[in-house]
């Protein structure tokens, strides 16, 4: 008879294996699993498609978790409040008209819990480092551990196959950056290339984040701060509608895109 120890061991790496093989070859790859990512996650998953989020930090949620400079609360416009009560997720109105409060962290975990009960896969700790590009497509990502990376270590990655990439980044839009520096590919800006962030206009900010949110090439999504980055939007701090609304978008952009 095996010793606990070693069932527990067993029963740990092949589940995990036996996940990882399922999602060798799937229908969307999120990098970054912030807020858009999670809704963008959760809807398509529902939509019936084969979906997976890679998350270089250890716990997936974006820039949620700390609210405004760890006053872990956040802001949310009431036009982007269906998609919090999609999640079963509480809000409060707030003493500013049109804007209510939750708690970050109970945003941060109803995303992710929503996300995976869906049907959504996140695998955490892994690094996308680079894309696969045939044929004029983004076809897939390049994965690494985190730490692997971190370590500057010498180990080659895996790589993971899909018929839509999505950049859910951030900030630094580091998917998109690959797909122009790496691969030379123009995008679908005004320039061809990334635009780069502005300054802090709120306003301005949650609009520019959905109405950026779009397919830049072939294979090649943004959305969230990616998306604004890409599209030379404005920063808006620790106010979440435009992210909610942007990844509710990118999943109806991808469903007609792979449906069609």
């Amino acid at each position: 008879m095996n010793a606990t120890e070693e069932r527990i061991t067993g029963a740990i790496v092949r589940s995990y294996f036996e996940k990882l093989q399922q999602h060798l070859a799937i229908d969307v790859a999120i990098v970054g699993a912030g807020p858009s990512g999670l809704v963008a996650a959760r809807d398509l998953a529902r939509a019936g498609l084969r979906v997976a989020l890679f998350e270089s930090k250890l716990a997936p949620g974006g820039g949620i978790w700390g609210g405004g400079m760890l006053f872990n609360e956040i802001v949310v416009q009431a036009d982007a409040l269906p998609i919090l009560d999609d999640f079963g997720i509480r809000h409060r109105p707030a003493d500013a008209p049109g804007l209510h409060t939750a708690d970050a962290v109970e945003v941060a975990s109803g995303l992710i819990f929503g996300a995976l009960q869906a049907g959504a896969t996140l695998f955490n700790a892994i690094r996308v480092e680079d894309i696969v590009f045939h044929e004029d497509r983004i076809a897939g990502v390049v994965i690494q551990w985190t730490p692997i990376a971190r370590l500057q270590m010498h180990v080659d990655p895996l790589v993971v196959m899909a018929r839509a990439v999505v950049d859910g980044t951030g900030h630094p839009s580091e998917i998109v950056a690959m797909a122009t520096r790496k691969a030379g590919v123009r995008i679908d800006t005004p320039t061809g290339d990334i635009l780069g962030e502005r300054p802090m206009w709120v306003d301005q900010g949650e609009a520019s984040t959905v109405e950026q949110t779009r397919r830049l090439y072939p294979g090649l999504y943004a959305c969230g701060m990616a998306a604004n980055n890409v599209g030379g939007g404005f920063r808006m701090g620790p106010i979440f509608g435009g992210m909610l609304k942007s990844g509710r978008k990118l999943a109806r952009l991808i469903v007609e895109d792979l449906r069609d």
